[in-house]
């Protein structure tokens, strides 16, 4: 068995999907004005599907572009849940509502050395759709990560999806994604991990996965940090 450049995990077989090794991961405009605006999809879920693709991407070790729009101006800081994933890592700002028109983000594509981008942003219309149909042109595999996007609404994100659709783009989720990146359980490496991002993110899927450690293979029940009610905020003194 052959395995992926880090050394940790079986080199995947690619004929046509996604793999942990041929693809970047981009997060575009996930801001608080952004996240506002959005009305055709539950806002909750967006930021939980967000984060459990952030946090897959860490295990698998996939190549990630953060960006932000306006962000004094406007839009407000990424949100925190998302800055926490990748500690350390300032987003690309911009001023263009079009990602694939800031040369700073393209760049920062081009030295992944990936021709295929897994791409997740607010709205869809706009700061997804406009970077997806340009990256088509140029040479690039799109997918959209439709359960961490949003649009003002249903009409927007639904026209948006189909224009990037016919364009050539693929929709995906982010279970699906870190689904496909797995592949196989018999590869333990990433097993837990991701099994941890099953029962913190995937609802019903994480419940079951719960039940069955406990209740079938007689695991001890997983242990969450407890919770710490916090103390005032300086905002509040």
């Amino acid at each position: 068995m052959s395995y992926s450049s880090n050394g940790n995990r079986p080199k995947l077989s690619e004929k046509g999907l996604l793999t942990p090794d041929n693809c970047v991961v981009v997060f575009i405009d996930h801001q608080p004005q952004m996240l506002f605006g959005t009305s055709n999809f539950d806002r909750q879920t967006i930021i939980n599907n967000t984060v459990a693709l952030a946090k897959a991407s860490r295990v698998f070790d996939v190549p990630v572009v953060l960006t932000t729009v306006e962000t004094n101006s406007f839009s407000g800081q990424m949100w925190p849940q998302l800055r926490a994933v990748f500690p350390g890592r300032e987003p690309i700002e911009r001023s263009s509502m079009n990602s694939w028109d800031d040369k700073n983000f393209v760049a920062a594509i081009e030295k992944t050395g990936r021709k295929k981008i897994v791409l997740a942003g607010l709205w869809t219309e706009t700061c997804v759709a406009l970077p997806t149909v340009q990256a088509i042109h140029d040479g690039y595999e799109i997918y959209v990560l439709e359960d961490c996007c949003g649009d003002v609404s249903q009409l927007a994100h639904d026209n948006a999806m189909k224009r990037v659709i016919q364009a050539g783009a693929k929709p995906v989720t982010s279970l699906s994604t870190m689904l496909e990146w797995q592949r196989d359980w018999a590869h333990k490496e990433t097993y837990d991990a991701v099994m941890d991002i099953v029962k913190n993110h995937y609802g019903a899927y994480g419940i079951g996965v719960e039940y069955v450690y406990t209740m079938v293979h007689g695991a001890p029940a997983t242990k969450f940090p407890e919770y710490a009610i916090p103390t005032p905020a300086v905002a509040h003194k």
